[in-house]
């Protein structure tokens, strides 16, 4: 079920895959999107054994591709609509899903953590910014980030003037495909944003169209969603 784990800077970050889901056909494994047209039965257990396997109770986002940041103390009865989540409550998880975005799991020494969902339209919108400047008005110094898989800069060929758009935000998000065409690498501009914003980085390797044990939506189409997650140490 888990890909990655970790537990530093007093925070748990997990990093899902594939493995260990209910869901079958093109969801088949772990996926965790209501969304996507799978059985929502299957995807409300995947959800039920994340949730067994962090310890608490999940925080789930209404993502938009933008950057607004929603601040939680509970499990609120609609998910936010938003692209990132900020918490300081030690029961509660907070949950990104992707499937070929950039997740990012913030955390500070202070207790506050912070989930982002950043496309390259969150990206370009700054939702990564903001999300560091939500957890610093809560008192949040020394910040770290997981930045998780997503699709490469070589894998993800985009129009020439998309690619412009991007460099205007991050220069280093200008890049090109295997073919040589205009590209962007979402995730290096990611990280570009949060050294800017004087936040260490760890970059978890795996680009999702090129690896199966992913939801890849550039690669598949009809796919699932796999998670990004972050809480307050025990």
């Amino acid at each position: 079920m888990v890909g990655w784990h970790d537990e530093s800077s007093g925070a748990v970050r997990v990093l899902t895959d594939r493995s260990g889901g209910v869901s079958t056909g093109p969801w088949e494994g772990l996926n965790l999107g209501l969304h996507v047209d799978d059985d929502p039965e299957a995807v409300e257990e995947n959800r039920r054994r994340l949730s067994a396997e962090v310890g608490r109770p999940l925080v789930y986002m209404d993502q938009c591709h933008g950057a607004e940041v929603a601040v939680v103390d509970d499990v609120p009865t609609a998910a936010p609509r938003c692209d990132a989540l900020v918490t300081t409550a030690e029961h509660l998880a907070l949950a990104v899903l992707v499937a070929d975005c950039v997740p990012v799991l913030l955390a500070s020494p202070q207790g506050v953590v912070a989930a982002v969902h950043a496309g390259r339209p969150g990206m370009v919108a700054g939702v990564v910014p903001a999300a560091v400047a939500a957890m610093r008005d809560l008192g949040a110094r020394d910040l770290d980030a997981v930045v998780g898989p997503s699709v490469c800069g070589r894998c993800y060929e985009v129009p020439a003037a998309m690619r412009d758009a991007a460099a205007v935000v991050s220069p280093v998000a200008a890049t090109v495909s295997w073919t040589g065409t205009p590209a962007i690498d979402v995730a290096a501009g990611v990280v570009d944003q949060l050294r800017a914003a004087d936040v260490s980085v760890r970059w978890v390797p795996g680009c999702t169209r090129e690896s199966p044990r992913l939801y890849s939506y550039r690669r598949d189409g009809t796919t699932g969603r796999f998670a990004g997650v972050v809480a307050r140490a025990a």
